[in-house]
């Protein structure tokens, strides 16, 4: 059945954890050479956690969020800079 009101979509998870999740797992990419845009992608879009890198255990970090969660904080992220 679809619905023509407008949804509310909202998580429950710390903001704080996420930034610093991706923070972490950012920081990880770059120190072994990887462009971080290009695997959070792969992974986001792919659900393939091989798209991250096991350095500093970064692969079981992000993974420790739901990929909705990733992006949730990646949107919130893009859209207050861009106020």
């Amino acid at each position: 059945m679809v619905s023509d009101e407008t949804m509310m979509f909202r998580f429950g998870a710390d903001e704080n954890r996420a930034e610093h999740v991706i923070g972490s797992t950012v920081k990880a990419m770059v120190e072994k050479g990887y462009n971080p845009v290009n695997q959070l992608v792969g992974y986001l879009a792919s659900g393939d956690p091989t798209y991250i890198t096991s350095h500093n255990d970064a692969r079981n970090l992000i993974r420790s969020l739901e990929r909705d969660e990733v992006l949730e904080e990646l949107v919130r992220f893009y859209l207050e800079k861009h106020e």
